[in-house]
């Protein structure tokens, strides 16, 4: 018997062996599908708001509007993909058919460029005839494509990538770590060449050819990710997390009018029992959100089974159940100043586009311009410039003054970040009072169709704020998705990015709303009081707009301060998440 059970170890352990090496060997179908899905999204993404005013003749603010709803459902869906991966397909399934659907969008949006009868025809003079009912339909059956494609791809891919390895040898931990490198050059890749050469072609040579390019690249994406089908890991689907949150809520209402035991370590006296197949680590007791711990209150009418597991988790729970859940509950807060950080910078980086319509993009005064949704790369450079610097120079000096591992506490490096969107909303505020001033005190480059004069000063203004933005996701964003992926249980790593999503989702909505409140509060007047985000910028306010969400991220700061000193970090057998390196295990300092 014991000759029999070494036996099936060791077979065990030559297939975990094998799966390692599958795992090598499908790194360039994994990558390959992920660079060519976001050389054909990104850019088109970016570039969706000039072809909606431009092509399609909408207004600017619907226009924003149904941008900023778009992007909302995308994230938001991540949550329904994550849930449907973990819960009944599993990651290969859902990639799949996300995939495929990301491409019929494209091919679909295509259409609306390349058939004349799919789009509006194009402005003579100052006439804009808008889209007909059936052109918009057209239109929107594209977006729904492209929103179940970024539900399924965007919580699925990288989780995808990493099942390919086997994280328990150390073979397959420097495979993971290859992987994730890969990943987010690529990524930035795509990022450069969309941003530039394909929005170049869309923006200046043809919309028909500038969206058959992407929808090329998204076919091959496809392609790609199908034919290394056969080499694959594919991990069955175990259960969404989401489920164990909803039975401690639901045993808690059940239980509410029942009270804890008053003790030192209430975990004590009540259900305590630790499943022995659970990938998570031990979570002591903790005494925030104590109303929870009446879901572990043992009752006359609970059942308890032989090997001491709950017989009905919906009415008794364990405390490390709790504890699980508690962490995800306590970064609620955090995760809405995530959401009005990135109201103003959602609204920042869309104006931006406008602001460069009606400004000069020429390239050192020559025949050349600039496209004006590629201003977004000096974002995206600014980012990928800081991170490096802030890892290999930053973080050094910051350590020997904190002695923490990381220089400054997640929590703190947030902080920088959303300090630093304040002053990213005023510098646009200046650059946008300049651009205006000069529109109408200097001779105008042109007119831009549907909108109005092209002011003389410089495009490169617009350089500055992009690239302090790009600043201050460098320390907010990063940080944000470093906080949520480390403050949530082992099993909850999917739902953690997936959470995130959905706090972009409920900003993209909010910004949205804060549009077309301000559009319809500072409607003009007989005064001669002028719209803030009226359609041309030279007669708008934008500025005092801008001005607006500076206001909005100075109370978003006082508010993240507050929570920020109210929440613990979870605390596990090796001690907080975000400890002291000098109070770490010492096996754990250099890992």
């Amino acid at each position: 018997m014991a000759l029999k059970m070494e036996a099936m170890k060791n077979n065990e352990d030559e297939k975990l062996e094998e799966l390692n090496y599958r795992g090598v060997k499908a790194m360039p179908f994994v990558i390959g599908n992920e660079t060519f899905e976001k050389l054909g999204t990104i850019g088109t993404s970016s570039n969706l708001l000039v072809y909606l005013t431009t092509v399609f003749n909408m207004k600017s603010i619907t226009a924003t509007n149904l941008i900023n709803m778009l992007h909302g459902t995308c994230n938001f869906g991540t949550l329904a993909g994550a849930y449907l991966s973990d819960t009944y397909f599993g990651r290969y399934k859902v990639l799949g058919a996300s995939s495929i659907s990301s491409f019929l969008g494209m091919f679909v949006l295509t259409l609306t460029a390349a058939v004349k009868t799919l789009h509006p025809p194009h402005c003579v003079d100052t006439l804009c005839i808008g889209p007909t009912p059936w052109q918009t339909i057209f239109l929107l059956t594209a977006f729904m494509f492209l929103i179940i494609g970024a539900s399924g791809i965007r919580p699925c891919n990288l989780a995808f990538g990493a099942d390919q390895f086997n994280p328990n040898t150390e073979s397959g931990q420097r495979g993971i770590a290859s992987f994730f490198n890969w990943y987010y050059f690529t990524y930035t890749f795509a990022m450069m060449v969309s941003l530039t050469a394909i929005v170049y072609v869309q923006a200046n040579i043809n919309w028909a050819i500038g969206l058959a390019i992407p929808t090329f690249l998204m076919f091959m994406s496809c392609f790609v990710f199908f034919v290394g089908t056969r080499i694959y890991v594919m991990v069955k689907p175990d259960g969404s997390p989401l489920t164990s949150i909803f039975q401690v809520v639901v045993a808690t209402i059940k239980k509410r009018k029942l009270k804890v035991p008053e003790q030192q370590d209430p975990s004590v006296s009540l259900f305590n029992h630790v499943s022995t197949k659970s990938i998570n680590a031990k979570l002591p007791y903790n005494n925030q959100l104590k109303f929870l711990n009446k879901a572990a209150i043992i009752t006359p009418k609970d059942d308890v089974k032989p090997d001491g597991s709950s017989g009905n988790q919906w009415s008794l729970c364990s405390i490390q159940q709790i504890e699980e859940v508690k962490c995800v509950i306590k970064t609620i807060p955090i995760w809405l100043a995530c959401i009005i950080y990135s109201v103003s910078l959602n609204n920042m980086q869309t104006y931006t586009i406008f602001q460069a319509l009606q400004s000069d993009r020429r390239f050192n005064r020559s025949s050349f311009q600039f496209p004006a949704a590629s201003y977004t790369v000096f974002q995206m450079l600014a980012l990928t410039v800081w991170i490096p610097i802030y890892d290999r120079l930053v973080v050094p000096c910051l350590r020997k003054i904190t002695n923490k591992r990381q220089g400054i506490s997640l929590l703190q490096r947030i902080g920088v970040g959303i300090g630093i969107a304040i002053f990213t909303m005023l510098i646009a505020a200046i650059v946008e009072t300049k651009r205006r001033d000069v529109a109408h005190s200097k001779p105008a480059l042109g007119i831009e169709r549907g909108k109005g004069a092209i002011s003389s000063m410089s495009g490169y203004w617009l350089i500055i704020q992009m690239v302090v933005a790009g600043l201050s996701e460098g320390f907010a964003v990063i940080g944000f998705v470093e906080f949520f992926y480390k403050e949530f249980p082992e099993n909850m790593k999917s739902f953690a990015g997936s959470f995130l999503f959905c706090g972009f989702a409920m900003s993209s909505y909010l910004s949205s709303f804060l549009i077309s409140v301000v559009h319809r509060m500072t409607r003009e007047g007989v005064d001669g009081s002028r719209n803030w985000l009226a359609q041309d910028l030279n007669e708008a306010k934008l500025d005092y707009f801008y001005y607006l969400c500076t206001g909005l991220e100075v109370l978003n700061f006082i508010y993240y301060l507050m929570v920020a000193k109210w929440y613990k970090y979870k605390e596990t057998g090796d001690g907080p998440a975000d400890m002291a390196l000098e109070d770490m295990p010492a096996h754990k300092q250099f890992v």
